[in-house]
């Protein structure tokens, strides 16, 4: 087994409602992700996927517990895990190379350097000659690759993806989960991936954690029976379909508790 490049050790978070009651969202939770691994985090909103998220990228801090990232206990997290969002949060009025180099800007590397960097990776990420367009020039798809590069560009070999393709339709969706795959097996990335959606958790990950205590205090661990390199016809193979549907009546059970 390769090392653990990410631990919860003992996590417990809560938070303070408008009522001035402490509600706790994870209690003495551990868990293991390890150099290379694609893992997925499913479960119903509000099951406490972003609140994982906020933890690891130092958002928030655990009440008790440590975070470890690649083998070290971590308090002050912030920046130092790659982050892609929901959303693109792409400046409009900045072009695509601009928005692209701001994650160097902010280390303090000059521009022509930071445009350096940018420019090596334009090919693999689809952005070859949109460099100079702006953000409302470009779909959806090609967005959330500017997205995926400023995240890559971190630095870190740690990358947290929230639900990045959700609001994508179904093809270019799939045509994005393809790409994203060949990038994380071409730069040998951990990439620990939120979705709603098991199809999509099932095609990408080595291993899934599904979220189904309140406060979450275990994570059920499920690893994906398929191999690598994987095409989306797999996901119709008997014993992915019964893990599926396996999976669904967990969360739906989930959500009816």
């Amino acid at each position: 087994m390769s090392e653990s490049v990410l631990e919860f050790k003992n996590v417990s978070f809560s938070y303070q409602n408008d009522k001035n009651q402490r509600i706790a969202m994870i209690e003495g939770l551990n868990l293991q992700i390890h150099d290379g691994e694609f893992v997925s985090i499913i479960g119903p909103s509000g099951s406490g996927k972003s609140t994982i998220f906020r933890l690891i990228t130092g958002l928030e801090q655990p009440g008790e517990g440590g975070i470890f990232l690649n083998g070290k206990q971590t308090d002050n997290r912030l920046g130092i895990v790659g982050y892609m969002p929901q959303q693109d949060l792409l400046m409009p009025w900045r072009t695509i190379m601009e928005n692209a180099v701001l994650p160097l800007e902010i280390k303090g590397v000059k521009n022509a350097a930071a445009e350096a960097q940018v420019r090596v990776l334009l090919k693999d990420f689809g952005l070859n000659g949109v460099e100079n367009k702006l953000p409302g020039d470009l779909s959806g798809g090609m967005k959330q690759r500017v997205s995926f590069l400023r995240t890559v560009l971190s630095g870190s070999n740690i990358l947290l993806l929230d639900e990045p393709f959700s609001a994508l339709d179904a093809i270019t969706r799939l045509s994005m989960q393809e790409w994203l795959l060949e990038q994380w097996e071409k730069r040998q990335k951990t990439i620990l991936f939120i979705t709603h959606d098991v199809d999509e958790a099932l095609f990408l990950s080595d291993r899934i954690f599904v979220l189904q205590q309140h406060p979450i205090s275990t994570l059920q661990v499920v690893e994906v029976p398929l191999e690598r390199p994987r095409s989306v016809r797999d996901l119709s193979r008997a014993e992915v379909v019964q893990l599926k549907e396996h999976l669904i009546d967990q969360l739906r059970s989930r959500m009816k508790a």
